[in-house]
């Protein structure tokens, strides 16, 4: 998965791109309270990274990272 199909996926979710430095593109959401996540703006993002990224998202939503992929 690269990082414009990630981005598609968490705009569902009320995040939005608030910047971008460089090769990483910060998004914020005010859904459950504020919340920024950091993706990188590679392709494809690594296992590992995808992997702590969606298990961030998951938890301040509170639904699975099934759900967020689905």
């Amino acid at each position: 998965m690269d990082a414009s199909d990630l981005i598609k996926i968490l705009k569902r979710f009320g995040y939005a791109p608030t910047r971008q430095t460089g090769s990483h593109i910060r998004l914020t959401t005010d859904r459950n309270g504020q919340h920024h996540i950091t993706i990188p703006n590679h392709t494809p993002i690594k296992v590992g990274t995808l992997n702590a990224i969606l298990s961030e998202v998951s938890m301040h939503l509170g639904i699975s990272k099934e759900a967020i992929l689905s």
